[in-house]
């Protein structure tokens, strides 16, 4: 018996040899180069290349966010605002120059025309991180060169612009993070699993404090800064005279207030909304679908923005007593969230551990790094573009609710309201021939 169970010499290297051999011949794919959809493989070891589109308030961020990876370097910017463009150089400069681990700087070149970024071979990935004017444009022509995709929210300025920018990626077999970075965050996943196993019981309201809808562009002339290509910061829009409100100096290190203007962002109903109409799609377990009725407030049965969902939850916009924050209130327990806080009643769920038998969401811990995994894996990550399209058509919906101020019947599968042609015809908006959008 024991000599049927053992293995000779011969037989032991002969074996080897075919382990071996078994494990070298593999698809080119595993050892580089292209998989069978001609998708690029990314081995675990890869450093990732990156061009960032944009490099203003919130793409310095981002270079900080992609570069402590150690797992992304950046190789291209293109930015059309001189000034921040040499501030994201210096950045990535400074990040090397503390962490020499990392690797070494090098020259990093800046294109004012984000297209001829895109048409380097050598380019992994873009992270897009201008105003949300130009999403869609460059998203769209991102997937279209087989870039993968990272892109800030609001995903798109409208309704149409964020489909196209799904399929699009769909298209091309594109990896696509959204930039909602509270998905990766611990107190909104504690929230969204604790939804979703029952445990405040059925939701019935829900509270989303983000602040008020945009406002149509009346802003007074200025001179245009030197080192600025106004022309090329609008793209896709119709020329507007130029108010630093919009792409404010260096010396004003603040977030730009062209989000407040209907032609460029959504105010904060899409700004803020983004994030926290975010989470409630996340837990309410809609991240293909949406609420199918939005009613602006009326003064009377409707003192607020109303959303009602099929399964007959009804979340309002409305100020509380937290700020950029939501308030879930169910038939046994209550929810209020907000970045850094989570109270709940009872008070126990906060921390409740949730069983490994129970329901959970896909689980981040650290929003780059999942969009870089994906990208290897060919994957979807936490915020795919699908969601994040989900998520800003609430936000769009919402806006133009109120804009024609009457309600609104919304249809989640078609994406268009019924028997409403007027609303219908705010799903999109003209956009310059050049920068017009074909798949």
């Amino acid at each position: 018996m024991k000599e049927e169970q053992g293995i000779n010499r011969r037989d032991f290297v002969g074996k080897a040899a075919t382990a071996v051999a078994g494990f070298m011949i593999v698809p080119r794919f595993v050892l580089g180069g292209k998989r069978p959809d001609g998708t690029k493989y990314l081995a675990p070891s890869d450093v990732i290349s990156l061009g960032f589109i944009g490099t203003g308030k919130q793409g310095k961020g981002l270079i900080n966010s992609f570069l402590g990876t150690n797992e992304a370097r950046i190789i291209a910017i293109s930015e059309v605002y001189k000034a921040k463009a040499q501030q994201g150089l210096d950045r990535i400069k400074a990040h090397y120059e503390k962490n020499p681990q990392s690797g070494k700087y090098g020259d990093v070149p800046v294109y004012t025309d984000f297209r001829e970024l895109l048409a380097r071979k050598d380019i992994d990935a873009v992270v897009i991180a201008t105003p949300d004017h130009w999403h869609a444009a460059m998203a769209v022509r991102a997937a279209q060169a087989g870039k993968d995709i990272y892109c800030e929210k609001p995903l798109a300025l409208t309704v149409k612009e964020g489909r196209a920018m799904v399929d699009a990626a769909r298209k091309y077999n594109r990896v696509f993070q959204t930039g909602s970075m509270q998905r990766s965050w611990p107190e909104f996943r504690q929230t969204a699993e604790l939804i979703r196993n029952g445990y405040i019981g059925e939701v019935k309201t829900i509270k989303v404090n983000v602040g008020p809808p945009p406002t149509p562009y009346d802003l007074p002339a200025e001179p245009i800064p030197d080192g600025l290509d106004w022309g090329k910061w609008l793209g896709p829009n119709e020329p507007v005279a130029f108010n630093s409100e919009l792409a404010p100096p260096l010396s004003k290190d603040v977030f730009p207030n062209w989000r407040n203007y209907r032609e460029f962002g959504g105010g904060m109903v899409t700004d803020w909304g983004a994030h926290m109409f975010d989470i409630v799609q996340w837990s309410l377990d809609m991240d293909n679908s949406g609420p199918v009725e939005v009613i602006a407030p009326d003064g009377k049965d409707h003192p607020f923005l109303t959303y009602k969902y099929d399964n007959g939850i009804v979340m309002t916009h409305e100020k509380w007593d937290w700020n950029n924050a939501i308030h879930f209130v169910g038939t046994e327990g209550e929810i209020k969230v907000q970045r850094k806080k989570i109270e709940t009643t009872p008070i126990s769920l906060a921390t409740k551990e949730i069983g490994e038998t129970e329901k959970h969401v896909y689980r981040s811990d650290n929003h780059y790094k999942d969009f870089l995994e994906a990208m290897r894996k060919r994957s979807k990550p936490i915020c795919d573009v699908e969601i994040g399209h989900r998520t800003a058509s609430v936000c769009n919906i919402g806006n133009i609710a109120y804009r024609l101020n009457r309600p609104l019947q919304w249809n989640p599968k078609k994406e268009q309201f019924k028997n409403d042609a007027e609303a219908n015809a705010l799903l999109g908006r003209p956009m310059k021939n050049e920068w017009g959008i074909k798949l």
